[in-house]
């Protein structure tokens, strides 16, 4: 642990706080303060001026970020009969019904994304309490409750996110690798940013975007001009 503190402290050297970035320098920092030794996440967090405990300024949603992630998503469709045969052909990797839900019963989390049908989801909703915490619960809003689930299916694994707004007003997201070129970096981040903006709700009072930091899985957070 010393060891990595001290990357740490001469990484975050590099940054000011004081200083809010433009985006694209903001990146170019993130990339130069990553000392770990695997490929780490490039994250953003955006403050919101919104108050999530009220139910007309919830901000929930799911956006195809033009570079994806550079994850491979692992896909859980719960569908029956000529759904689930379009599941797999559409690149599914897990496909079930009640077999599934018993496996997750059971402890069964081997898998990133999941997507149900409208008719699958009375059994589906069973799960809520351990699927809803790990933010893996089938929703109309994020478009993982659909019968058209070839487009579900193909968007996840092009890179699509989910992003909601948490109880403190924050919203966290992954814009990709480290291994990503800048210009990647700089598209997928402009297109989460222009989605969160266009998702501020008519009830928000007062400036939506306080703060924006980038930051790479280990590495220092870096704050990033909001009105840039």
């Amino acid at each position: 642990m010393p060891k990595q503190g001290k990357k740490y402290a001469e990484a975050a050297k590099l940054v000011d706080n004081n200083v809010q970035y433009e985006p694209a320098e903001a990146l170019e920092l993130v990339k130069k303060t990553a000392r770990a030794k695997f490929d780490e996440t490039v994250e953003v967090a955006f403050r919101l001026g919104v108050d999530p405990k009220k139910a007309d300024q919830q901000i929930r949603g799911a956006v195809v970020l033009p570079h994806g992630t550079g994850k491979t998503q692992r896909v859980l469709v719960f569908a029956k009969g000529e759904k689930a045969k379009e599941a797999e052909a559409a690149g599914a990797d897990f496909v079930g019904e009640e077999d599934m839900i018993n496996k997750i019963n059971q402890g069964w989390f081997d898998f990133d994304a999941v997507v149900a049908t409208p008719d699958m989801m009375a059994s589906v909703g069973k799960l809520g309490r351990v699927l809803g915490p790990k933010g893996l619960m089938p929703n109309p809003k994020t478009g993982t409750v659909t019968f058209d689930v070839t487009k579900a299916v193909n968007e996840i694994k092009a890179g699509k996110i989910e992003y909601r707004v948490d109880k403190q007003g924050n919203i966290h997201a992954p814009i990709g690798k480290i291994s990503f070129d800048n210009e990647k970096l700089l598209d997928n981040y402009n297109t989460l940013l222009d989605t969160i903006v266009k998702a501020k709700p008519a009830a928000a009072k007062g400036t939506y975007l306080r703060n924006i930091t980038l930051s790479s899985t280990m590495g220092p957070g870096v704050k990033v001009n909001p009105q840039k």
